[in-house]
């Protein structure tokens, strides 16, 4: 069965995360689509109560597309670290605290390989993921799962980007996502690999 093709004007980002629903939008920008967040349409942030990336990107977007009455895009994305088991994986911002502290969640990470012995970059590989699903007001959806793999360095660096990427630096690049300007990291993050498969599936004629 082919996917559904996005043939809408408006389009909501089902993220109350100011961080991606602007790498979201930068990412919708070329395709002229009228992007909105679910913030400016206050619409509820639904409780991620999935085990997965894709059924959280699932459940957040389905939600919107019903709330809205439009087509939705939620992102479920993470850091999984191989020497901590994948995590701290769908649990990435909830290790921030309620405050959202990333410096709280990376500091977490880093006791968390200290406590493992993970010194050598081989023992500190880890990997974003990021799941996007749209969904439709009917309640169909497509998900779409992309991933950028990378070790983790101590201390953070860099200011960009938001989340973990201070302390990711991805397979051949000598800078992490937090130094890098943002269509650098917008040209080989998880979330531009998911974002590709989208645009293929449901986007193109």
């Amino acid at each position: 069965m082919s996917a559904h093709k996005f043939t809408d004007e408006r389009l909501v980002v089902a993220s109350h995360n100011p961080g991606k629903v602007r790498e979201i939008g930068d990412l919708l920008a070329p395709l002229g689509v009228n992007a909105v967040s679910a913030g400016e349409l206050n619409l509820p942030e639904p409780e991620e109560t999935e085990t997965t990336f894709s059924g959280n990107a699932q459940l957040k977007a389905v939600t919107a597309a019903r709330g809205s009455g439009l087509p939705a895009l939620a992102d479920d994305s993470g850091l999984a670290v191989d020497a901590l088991d994948g995590a701290p994986g769908i649990y990435s911002a909830r290790w921030a605290g309620p405050t959202k502290d990333f410096s709280l969640a990376m500091e977490k990470v880093e006791e968390a390989l200290a406590g493992k012995g993970a010194s050598t970059p081989q023992a500190r590989r880890a990997h974003f993921i990021c799941s996007l699903c749209l969904a439709w007001p009917d309640g169909h959806f497509e998900c779409f799962e992309g991933r950028v793999s990378g070790e983790l360095v101590w201390p953070p660096r860099g200011a960009n980007g938001f989340g973990y990427d201070p302390v990711f630096l991805a397979d051949g690049h000598e800078i992490t996502f937090g130094e890098m300007d943002p269509e650098a990291k917008h040209a080989i993050s998880h979330r531009a690999d998911a974002f590709a498969k989208l645009l293929a599936s449901c986007f193109s004629q």
